[in-house]
């Protein structure tokens, strides 16, 4: 194919959603070893450009992505705000992205609260996902997070999330004590 990184483009472009090599590969009908470089030639190339836009490799697929600087130009945009979370609803997400498989009684135990309400929320939003149910008495759903939390927070997978080691850095108050050992620090 002679225009291929234009197909791989345009393909990316025209999706909704981040567009995975296999997906490529199937609507392209090319390997993926063939449509890899491709890809990352146009990442390099978005890359090196001073453009409004790049191309980010987010929840397991490749989308295009304005840059972070422009952000409050483009709200004038969009008639939606940006997404906004309650405190409660940030520690469950996190909470499930750091822990997950996690059932509602775990999350809760961490939190302290009753979190139904909110775990409710979060499963309309499509930011968690049920796993299915725990092999213990009365068989608990488990949750999860989903590909669109990934695609929210511009996480190729779960292994971008911060570290610890990384929150202490950034500030020391981010981590918590352990309620039912105080000598001991733990991060969500």
């Amino acid at each position: 194919m002679d225009n291929l990184s234009q197909l791989v483009e345009a393909f990316i472009f025209a999706s909704d959603t981040p567009i995975s090599l296999d997906r490529l590969s199937t609507l392209l009908e090319q390997p993926k070893s063939q449509l890899r470089p491709v890809v990352e030639q146009l990442q390099q190339q978005y890359g090196v450009a001073e453009r409004g836009f790049y191309l980010a490799e987010v929840a397991g697929g490749y989308q295009f992505r304005t840059v972070a600087e422009l952000a409050p130009w483009l709200r004038k945009l969009r008639k939606d705000r940006a997404p906004r979370f309650s405190r409660a609803a940030l520690e469950t997400l996190a909470i499930i992205a750091y822990r997950q498989p996690a059932t509602r009684a775990e999350i809760e135990y961490l939190r302290g609260v009753d979190s139904g309400g909110v775990m409710r929320t979060l499963l309309e939003k499509n930011l968690l996902r049920i796993l299915g149910k725990k092999d213990v008495p009365g068989r608990p759903l488990i949750y999860g997070t989903s590909r669109q939390f990934l695609e929210l927070f511009g996480l190729r997978d779960l292994t971008d999330l911060p570290t610890l080691k990384e929150f202490t850095a950034l500030d020391p108050q981010l981590i918590t004590a352990d309620p039912l050992n105080p000598d001991s620090v733990e991060a969500l």
